[in-house]
């Protein structure tokens, strides 16, 4: 497994926020969310103005082959806000599907809930502290 992100401070998420209320500048759109507005991020649910991530309890990790260090196929890229990165979604091959099924899999039997629009986002599902946000930064 790689991981990609987790823990991450509510500062952080608060920053996110503010850059989504900015024109837009281009810089990110086609490789993050092409098909969207910034601001429609929040909205459609990709990106949450609290996250599980600021409670600890929250990872966005893939699958890559620990022979060639190659990541796995899963059809859609990480960070991705558009429909193909959702759990179930068309237009991704056969190899793909099963690739985030297996994730899935893998997940759930270490205790941790998919998030149906991001195939790479998990949650535990018994988090320690499920209604606190942490803000301590990370040196």
């Amino acid at each position: 497994m790689l991981l990609w992100d987790g823990y991450r401070p509510q500062r952080a998420v608060d920053c996110f926020l503010r850059w989504s209320q900015q024109p837009e500048d281009g810089r990110t759109k086609l490789r993050h969310y092409p098909n969207i507005d910034r601001a429609e991020m929040f909205e459609q649910g990709y990106v949450a103005a609290r996250s599980g991530h600021s409670r600890g309890s929250t990872v966005d990790l893939t699958l890559y082959h620990l022979a060639t260090g190659e990541l796995v196929p899963m059809g859609g890229d990480h960070d991705l806000m558009d429909s193909v990165s959702h759990h179930g979604a068309r237009g991704i091959s056969q190899v793909e599907a099963r690739n985030r099924q297996h994730l899935c899999s893998v997940m759930a039997a270490s205790g941790f809930d998919s998030y149906d629009y991001e195939w790479w986002h998990y949650t535990l599902k018994e988090e320690p502290y499920p209604d606190t946000y942490f803000d301590f930064p990370v040196a």
